[in-house]
C-alpha cells in the first residue's frame, strides 16, 4: 500500500496551508466561502487511492474493468495526445453522491453579462462552485431573490490546475467509455494551458482538446471487439453536442438582440419566454432524432434562462477558433499548445482578436481534425 506521506502529499498540505492563509486574509464574509472549499479538496484528497490498489480490491467487476480502461486512457492522452504525465487520474476516489461540486452562475434577469466572482488562485470566473448541492441552492435561491436569472450545475469532474493530483472519481467513472474518455483529456488539458480571468478562453480550448482526444481515441480503437458501438456512441455524442452548441448560439443571439431593443421591460420577458420555449422544442426535436439522448436534460433542469446561456457558452463559443488553430498546425499538438500558449500571454484585447481571426474549417467539429502527420509524444 503506497505510504500517506509521499512527497506529493507533503507539497498538497503545503498547498493547503497556503490556500487557508488566502482564506484568512479574504476577510470575514468570504471565510465561509472558502472553508467549504478546503474542507472539500481535502475530503476528496483523502478517499483516494491508487488504481492499482482498488482495481485489486474491489469486488464490482465493473468499476474494475471501468478503471483499468482509465488506465490505458491516461497513458494514451500522455503517449499521443502531449498531455501532462503526472500522478493526475492514476488515483481513484470514491465520492458517494451524483456530483463532484455544483457551480452557480448568474445573471441580470435581462443582460447576458454574467456575474463574476474573484479567487485567489483562479483568478474571476464567471460561477461559484460547492462541494455541497444545498449550499449551492442557498446560494441560487440568494441570488434569485435579488432578481437575477440563476443556473445551477452539477459538475462531475474538475481541475486544480495541477496544485493536486486529480484523481478519477466516483462521479463519472460509470459514465459510457466517450465521456470518460472526453472529462479525462478536457481535466489534463487545463494544466496545460490556464488563463485568469478568461473563462471562456479556458474551456474552449479544454474543449478543444477534448474533442480531438476523443476522435484519436476512437481511432486507436479500431479492431477491439466493441469498436463499432464506441464509434456509434461517438457520433451520437459529436453530434447531440454539436446540435446543442448551434441552439445555444441562436437562441443567445435572439436574446441579445432582444434585450438591445427599445421594447419595454414587461415586452422583453414575454418574448424571453417565448424564446427559450422555442428552444426546448428544438431539444425535443433533436432528442426524438437521436433515439431519446438525454445529454442536455440536466441544463435545461438547472435554469433554461440566461445564466444557463452563459454557463453553456463558456464551453463552446471558442472551440471553432480552436479547432482552426489546431489544423494549422497539421494535428499537431505539441505546436497547436504552443501557439495557445503564446495567445494566452497575450492581453485579453490582443488574445480575443487573434482567437477571432481563425477561420473555422468547413466543419467544426474537432473530429475532422484528425490524426497529426506524426504522433506526439509528452516528450516532444
Amino acid at each position: 500500500m503506497e505510504s500517506r506521506f509521499t512527497q506529493a502529499a507533503l507539497r498538497g498540505v503545503l498547498r493547503m496551508a497556503l490556500l487557508a492563509m488566502a482564506v484568512a486574509l479574504a476577510g470575514c464574509s468570504a471565510t465561509e466561502f472558502y472553508w467549504q472549499g478546503l474542507k472539500g479538496q481535502a475530503d476528496l484528497l483523502s478517499r483516494a487511492r491508487p488504481i492499482p490498489e482498488v482495481v485489486q480490491d474491489t469486488p464490482d467487476p465493473a468499476l474494475k474493468a471501468k478503471l483499468i480502461r482509465v488506465q490505458d486512457m491516461r497513458a494514451f492522452a500522455s503517449r499521443e495526445l502531449a498531455l501532462p504525465d503526472n500522478r493526475s487520474y492514476t488515483r481513484y476516489a470514491d465520492l458517494g453522491r451524483a456530483y463532484v461540486v455544483w457551480n452557480v452562475f448568474a445573471t441580470p434577469e435581462l443582460s447576458l453579462t454574467a456575474r463574476q466572482w474573484c479567487f485567489p488562485v483562479a483568478g474571476c470566473v464567471a460561477y461559484r462552485g460547492y462541494f455541497v448541492e444545498a449550499d449551492a441552492r442557498a446560494e441560487a435561491a440568494r441570488l434569485a431573490a435579488e432578481g437575477f436569472d440563476v443556473h445551477v450545475s452539477g459538475v462531475p469532474a474538475y481541475s486544480t490546475l495541477g496544485w493536486f493530483d486529480d484523481p478519477v472519481l466516483s462521479t463519472f467513472i460509470r459514465y459510457r467509455e466517450a465521456e470518460v474518455a472526453r472529462l479525462v483529456f478536457h481535466e489534463l488539458a487545463h494544466q496545460v494551458v490556464y488563463v485568469k480571468d478568461d473563462t471562456s478562453f479556458n474551456e474552449s480550448f479544454a474543449v478543444a482538446v477534448e474533442e480531438t482526444g476523443l476522435a484519436r481515441w476512437q481511432a486507436a480503437q479500431a479492431g477491439a471487439a466493441d469498436a463499432a458501438q464506441f464509434a456509434a456512441d461517438v457520433q451520437r455524442l459529436q453530434r447531440v453536442r454539436t446540435e446543442f452548441r448551434t441552439m445555444i448560439r441562436a437562441t443567445r443571439d435572439r436574446l441579445a438582440a432582444l434585450y438591445a431593443s427599445g421594447l419595454t421591460d414587461d415586452e422583453k420577458r414575454a418574448r424571453k419566454a417565448a424564446i427559450f420555449a422555442d428552444m426546448r422544442a428544438a431539444h425535443e426535436r433533436l432528442k426524438a432524432d437521436t433515439g431519446g439522448a438525454v445529454v442536455f436534460d440536466r441544463w435545461f433542469a438547472g435554469g433554461a434562462n440566461n445564466a444557463g446561456i452563459i454557463s453553456a457558452g463558456l464551453y463552446a463559443d471558442r472551440v471553432p477558433q480552436f479547432a482552426a488553430l489546431l489544423a494549422e498546425e497539421g494535428g499537431d499538438l505539441p505546436r497547436f499548445y504552443g501557439r495557445v500558449k503564446a495567445l494566452a500571454a497575450l492581453p485579453k484585447a490582443d488574445r480575443d482578436q487573434g482567437l477571432a481571426a481563425r477561420v473555422p474549417p468547413d466543419n467544426s467539429a474537432l473530429s475532422t481534425v484528425g490524426a497529426p502527420r506524426r504522433s506526439p509524444s509528452a516528450g516532444e
